[in-house]
């Protein structure tokens, strides 16, 4: 039975032979953020004068529906940066996402902490891509590609100067980490089944090989959750729906960053 992570993969291929004929590598490659440097994430998560999160712009999601239909990047991830946050997560996928490359390229020309491409990236074409349209990061899910390609993909992320989050569900994708790897992400959402479960990232916490800064995504809606997850060694968050839900999302954040801080 096909799940909705293979749908989304197998759409995923289509597009990018498409894109690759609307906009050959040549071309791509000059865009002028191809050859720009970008702040590292890691650098950023380890600030002490940033919170550890890495707030999410997205409009939409198989899980959940339509969350903020019309969100602009320029009137969010401003607030985003000003309210503390080490990064921000632009979803690209338009089908399932409601993103585009061009929201991307929005915030990363409107930031100075990094920007990661949230994708489903199974292709060298998407890491150039994700370089001439100013990421500083890209996402690669264990579900979704080989270790080869996981490999490929980061070695490739790091020529151009990006760094690699890779991103697991459960104990048995950690075979399929690389030495390439920057970040490794626990997704507490199950991206076949897309139930979500915090307790992953706890089970998980051990298993991470220790060379590897590990962070905690999806399912996160409160400070207890954030610090009870930094006992057990997780030094970054990824937040989305849980601001994007909100009228104001900066200012959702801000108050979540307030309400952090108390607790510390």
């Amino acid at each position: 039975m096909m799940t909705i992570l293979d749908e989304i993969n197998a759409h995923k291929r289509l597009e990018v032979e498409k894109q690759k004929v609307s906009l050959p590598l040549d071309e791509l490659k000059k865009h002028p953020a191809y050859n720009k440097s970008v702040p590292s994430l890691k650098a950023f998560l380890l600030s002490g004068e940033k919170t550890g999160i890495i707030a999410e712009f997205k409009r939409k999601s198989p899980s959940k529906g339509t969350i903020y239909e019309k969100a602009k990047p320029d009137a969010v991830v401003n607030e985003y940066e000003m309210a503390g946050a080490s990064g921000v997560s632009v979803l690209t996928d338009t089908k399932y996402f409601g993103g585009t490359l061009n929201d991307l390229q929005k915030a990363a020309s409107l930031l100075h902490i990094p920007v990661l491409r949230k994708d489903f990236m199974i292709d060298e074409y998407q890491v150039h891509e994700a370089k001439a349209y100013g990421a500083a990061v890209i996402l690669l899910i264990a579900a979704s590609i080989s270790v080869e390609k996981i490999d490929q993909l980061a070695g490739l992320a790091h020529e151009l100067g990006m760094e690699v989050l890779f991103e697991i569900h459960c104990e048995e994708e950690l075979n399929k980490v690389s030495s390439n790897v920057d970040i490794v992400g626990v997704n507490n959402r199950d991206l076949k089944t897309f139930t979500v479960d915090i307790n992953q990232s706890i089970k998980l916490a051990e298993k991470i090989p220790s060379q590897f800064m590990k962070i905690s995504e999806s399912g996160i809606s409160n400070p207890e959750t954030v610090k009870m997850l930094k006992t057990f060694g997780y030094q970054g968050f990824l937040m989305g729906e849980n601001f994007m839900k909100e009228t104001d999302p900066g200012e959702a954040f801000r108050r979540f960053v307030k309400k952090l801080k108390a607790h510390n």
